[in-house]
């Protein structure tokens, strides 16, 4: 049960009300995520908007997807693996195959391996590359625009897990979990 009031859009008013209005023409539905966001519309606004640009940016749909389900698995967040899963199925058409190896960070396309690398990167080392892992970046043809866009999409998927796992928002997408995860003994 989620920690904070989803708001229903059927009888939302207000500035929820136009923030849920917003992210049915943006997402074309309005999952609980939005539902908990709506308590600050602000902050739904803020999602929509980097959500809505990013679509419209030069990194493909499918390695958007593949970067939401990286970035998902190493913060384990169950709400974006499930709907991740689902988006990269059946919206961005990666075989079962991709979709696992996108949650391992890895890809059998060169240029989506690339962009995996350095979005995993990213997320664990919380945006300090070394200058060789932005070289293999470099080397691997990524432009400016890549780069900027791989760093944006990790920043949105860390946003997005973030609420969803701080909130504990209800997952309405058929459970993916994360992989279990080892530690190193001390």
């Amino acid at each position: 049960m989620a920690r904070v009031n989803l708001i229903d859009p059927a009888t939302a008013t207000g500035a929820p009300a136009e923030s849920l209005q917003a992210t049915k023409q943006t997402m074309g539905v309005i999952p609980n995520m939005a539902k908990a966001l709506a308590n600050s519309p602000a902050s739904l606004r803020g999602f929509l908007g980097l959500f809505g640009a990013l679509k419209e940016g030069v990194l493909r749909a499918a390695d958007q997807e593949r970067i939401a389900l990286a970035v998902a698995e190493l913060n384990g967040c169950a709400y974006c693996l499930s709907a991740h899963t689902m988006v990269s199925r059946n919206v961005a058409g990666l075989p079962a195959e991709e979709i696992d190896a996108a949650r391992r960070g890895e890809s059998d396309d060169p240029k989506s391996a690339a962009i995996l690398h350095l979005a995993v990167t990213i997320a664990k080392d919380r945006g300090h590359l070394s200058q060789d892992d932005f070289e293999r970046a470099r080397q691997a043809g990524l432009t400016d625009e890549e780069i900027v866009e791989t760093v944006a999409n990790v920043a949105r998927n860390v946003f997005t897990n973030y609420v969803n796992e701080t909130l504990a928002v209800d997952v309405e997408w058929p459970l993916v979990l994360p992989h279990p995860r080892t530690t190193a003994a001390s």
